[in-house]
């Protein structure tokens, strides 16, 4: 059914829920699969003055290693590694530019399913749908 699909991961302890979810929906074809984990820049994440500390130092460290992590999640299953990408810069715009680059016929991310006010600060699955030019599946994690 989808030929092309973007697992978008925040290499949580929950990402292995989602990835399962997009092996099974390729058939176990690794081929299918794109993995993606965006870095949010260290200055949007942290909203406090940290001047002592080089800002482009802590950003590469924090991008190196979700990199890592990253190519060692697409190593165990078999996903290429330049169908591995690791960004930097807001999840939800780029993870819909990158299933619009690679011509995603389907996103796969996680989603808390909260409910009420937290939806209107929007969540990054909201967020991702928003916009999306193909299908978008989102996979319960966190608590149940």
């Amino acid at each position: 059914m989808y030929n092309n699909i973007l697992v978008a991961i925040d290499l949580s302890k929950d990402s292995q829920k989602i990835i399962d979810t997009a092996v099974r929906m390729a058939g176990n074809d690794s081929a299918k699969l794109t993995l993606v984990h965006v870095v949010e820049p260290v200055a949007a994440a942290y909203s406090m003055d940290i001047y002592a500390v080089n800002i482009n130092e802590l950003q590469q460290e924090a991008i190196n290693l979700a990199e890592q992590r990253l190519e060692k999640v697409g190593a165990e299953i078999n996903v290429a590694s330049d169908r591995v990408h690791t960004l930097l810069g807001a999840p939800a715009s780029e993870v819909r530019a990158m299933a619009s680059e690679i011509g995603a016929d389907a996103i796969v991310m996680g989603s808390h399913g909260h409910a009420g006010w937290k939806i209107l600060l929007g969540s990054t699955a909201i967020k991702v749908l928003h916009g999306a030019t193909c299908d978008v599946l989102t996979v319960h994690v966190g608590s149940d």
